[in-house]
């Protein structure tokens, strides 16, 4: 009784956003007449969130150390423009490059774009949603000067790149299987190695972490290094689904990874969140941009109840939050 009572009350935020999802699914299922929890439904909603989900993993990395990044849009973007440029003028030239190495390019971009970032914060002591906003306009403007002014279409990329998204392996689509493995890969990086806990423990207390030994400057270009990169590879993935790079990509699809982790339990002000918690923020996110349409609530509307859904998230993650650590002075004065 006391294993099941320590394992409740250790993984509270995770159950009650399995609560929310069940309930919200079987409100929005009733709503819509039967056609929300539909095979082809859930398939096309778990597509739409799987991008999402990755780049919601790198951005927890970042949220734990306390930080923040706003640049990763721009990132996406910069990273999608150059691998998408080299593709293009390769198929253009009748001899494609393999798609691995478009993959590679990419992440590639998002690291320096990362370690970027990371030096600017770690060593130059830069407020992260300083730093993050400034690099983003830089990187945002870097990406138009690689466009030059014109959009790499579908057609330039040549079939066989757009199945890195599109295409599936043995039924499941492969941009499932790739979230499926970042997820794994981050949930074994974050709970069971140094570097994770290293992570965590700057989070905490950034001098503490310090004075116990932890390079925390190196930890801090780390988690913004992490983030780069997976931004790069959800950049060239998000250009693989939609099979269309342009200078707008990904404007303002930070706010909604930043979203997705809040409502998995992130802290803002760093040191705690779960890889499961935020997987299912990325769920209850994707599954509300696609259950409000099909339930036919109003575009203005919909605006207002994601942000009402995040409000109220990070009110009961404070709520959460205090009471452990009530809980924990309740324990020492014992």
């Amino acid at each position: 009784m006391d294993k099941v009572k320590r394992f409740f009350s250790s993984n509270i935020r995770e159950i009650s956003l399995i609560i929310v999802i069940v309930v919200i699914a079987m409100f929005v299922e009733l709503r819509s007449g039967g056609r929300f929890l539909t095979s082809m439904n859930i398939n096309d909603m778990l597509m739409e969130t799987s991008v999402l989900a990755i780049m919601a993993v790198g951005m927890m990395m970042v949220i734990i150390t306390g930080g923040i990044d706003l640049s990763i849009g721009a990132t996406m973007a910069l990273s999608a423009m150059v691998g998408g440029t080299f593709l293009k003028s390769s198929v253009l030239s009748g001899n494609p490059l393999p798609n691995l190495l478009i993959v590679v390019i990419a992440i590639a971009v998002g690291i320096v774009c990362g370690l970027i970032n990371g030096a600017l914060v770690s060593k130059l002591k830069i407020l992260p949603i300083i730093a993050t906003l400034g690099m983003m306009n830089i990187y945002r403007g870097a990406t138009y000067l690689v466009a030059n002014g014109s959009w790499i279409k579908q057609a330039e990329m040549g079939p066989g790149f757009l199945t890195l998204a599109t295409g599936k392996f043995m039924g499941i689509n492969n941009l499932l299987i790739i979230a499926v493995v970042v997820y794994i890969i981050a949930y074994f990086f974050a709970g069971y190695t140094k570097t994770g806990r290293k992570i965590y423990a700057v989070g905490n207390s950034e001098e503490s972490a310090r004075v116990s030994g932890i390079k925390t400057d190196r930890v801090l270009v780390l988690a913004y290094t992490i983030m780069g990169a997976i931004a790069g590879l959800g950049g060239i993935l998000y250009v693989c689904k939609y099979g269309v790079a342009q200078g707008e990509t990904c404007t303002g699809y930070e706010m909604n990874v930043i979203a997705a982790c809040v409502l998995g339990g992130v802290s803002i002000t760093g040191g705690t969140g779960k890889v499961p918690g935020v997987l299912l923020g990325a769920i209850l996110l994707g599954m509300l941009n696609n259950a409000m349409p099909l339930i036919q609530v109003s575009s203005f509307w919909q605006e207002a109840i994601r942000g009402g859904i995040i409000l109220f998230s990070i009110i009961a993650n404070a709520l959460i939050q205090r009471n452990v650590e009530i809980k924990a002075l309740r324990r020492r004065n014992i």
